[in-house]
Parts: C-alpha cells; structure tokens; sequence
C-alpha cells in the first residue's frame, strides 16, 4: 500500500514552490489534486497524484524577480552585521547593469521578500543570487540541492599532489566528511574549485587544512548561470532562457 504524503511537501519536492508558499496556496484554494481543489492545510494526498496550480498562483510566481549581483568584498550576504551593509543595499536603479536586456521594470516591491539564495562571506566577491522565488532558493540550498558552484581562488603557500588530492576528497569540517570537489591550479597562484555545497566559509577553511592561505576568492558560476561580464557592484535579472539545473 502506497502512503499518503503531505500535499504541501510533495508540492515542494515536485519543485512547484517553497513547503511555505504551497500553504499559502492551499489557504487561497489555489492547489488542484487530481482535478479537485484543496484548501485545507496538512492534508495528504497520493504520491503519484495529478497537482495543478490556479492561474493565479502561476501569475504570482511570474511576478516573482531573481536577481544576480556581483557582490563586492566588504557586504555581508544576510542580515546585515554591525558595520556592515547586506549586499541587498546594492539592488537599486543605479545599480542596475546597462547591459541588463531583461524586459523588466525595477521597483521596490521587487525588494520583498527578497533574500540570498545561498552564502558568499564578507571577505568573498563574485555571484550572489537573491530571490523571491522559493523553488529556485530550494534548488540552490535546500538539503538536496546538486547544483554546482565554481570559484578561483588565489592562495599563498605550498600545495603538493597529496594535499591537492585532499581538496578534491578526503577532507572534513565540523566532523562531518565533505562531499567530493573539483579542484585544479587555474595558473600559479590560482586554484579552480566546483563545489556541491557550501558549508561556512568552507574553501577557506579546506586550504587552511592543507597548509595555504587564501588571499582571494571569487565565485563565477552557479548551475549553468555565469557571472560573466556584469561588473563589481552591479546587478541584473535573470534570463528567462538561463537556468541553474
């Protein structure tokens, strides 16, 4: 006998919406199982079952912005810090990329709701995605995410076979073994990292653990979305054809 699954969950893992915007959803009976319209919360239905979402729940999601930004060193990712300003600050009109071709009017209701899908530290640049969008922040930090992220980091010190194949597996943090990496020399003090995770300020502590320092770090890919040319302290939207899985 097959069991029942809890709608707002099986919604999340079908990638239709974030556990929170499903609810929100079923609320408004704005969910459809099997042609049926559900508004009751927690209810369970069958795995296998047909979901549609209501015009309107479609609607909303299309309102919903991501943006890329590239993030300078000094601005925290998440809430702001004492001293620090978070890189949302950055998301302004003038901040916009003159290149940015997306057909999208910037205005403040963009900023609600609007959160990093993901961590760069303060002392990192490169490519912070923030979103109003919860199936893409699932996709990007949820506890199944496979999407892989890609920087160059410039290191100080000596890095021989063996610690350059403990990069690359046999290393862990926090007593906990971390996931299989790609990691190569980019040039002579530039290493190139494809990660799967992102653990607090892990690439600067897997370096530390084979004796190099980093001295700077970059990320420039995530998924299939590049950083490309956008510039330091500027931001665009992302594509309707540019996806990350």
């Amino acid at each position: 006998m097959v069991e029942s699954v809890r709608l707002s969950k099986l919604m999340s893992e079908r990638g239709l919406c974030s556990r929170r915007e499903a609810d929100a959803y079923i609320e408004k009976g704005l969910v459809f199982v099997d042609g049926r319209r559900i508004t009751e919360l927690g209810t369970k239905v069958d795995p296998d079952c047909a979901i549609r979402l209501d015009v309107e729940a479609t609607a909303r999601q299309a309102e919903r912005v991501t943006i890329l930004l590239h993030k300078p060193v000094g601005y925290v990712s998440g809430q702001p810090e004492p001293g620090y300003q978070p890189a949302a600050a950055l998301i302004r009109p003038d901040t916009r990329w003159r290149e940015d071709r997306a057909p999208r009017r910037f205005s403040q209701k963009q900023l609600k709701g609007l959160a990093p899908a993901g961590r760069l530290d303060i002392d990192s640049t490169g490519l912070l995605v923030l979103t109003q969008d919860g199936r893409i922040a699932k996709q990007l930090i949820g506890d199944d995410s496979d999407v892989e992220k890609e920087y160059l980091v410039r290191v100080e010190g000596h890095l021989d076979d063996r610690g350059l194949a403990l990069l690359n597996h046999g290393l862990s943090l926090d007593g906990r073994t971390l996931r299989p990496a790609r990691v190569a020399w980019q040039n002579a003090d530039q290493l190139r990292f494809i990660l799967k995770e992102g653990r607090k300020r892990q690439i600067r502590r897997m370096c530390e653990l084979v004796g190099l320092k980093v001295v700077g770090l970059k990320r420039v890919r995530i998924g299939g979305v590049r950083l490309g040319e956008l510039p330091l302290g500027q931001w665009r939207y992302l594509r309707a054809d540019e996806r990350f899985l």
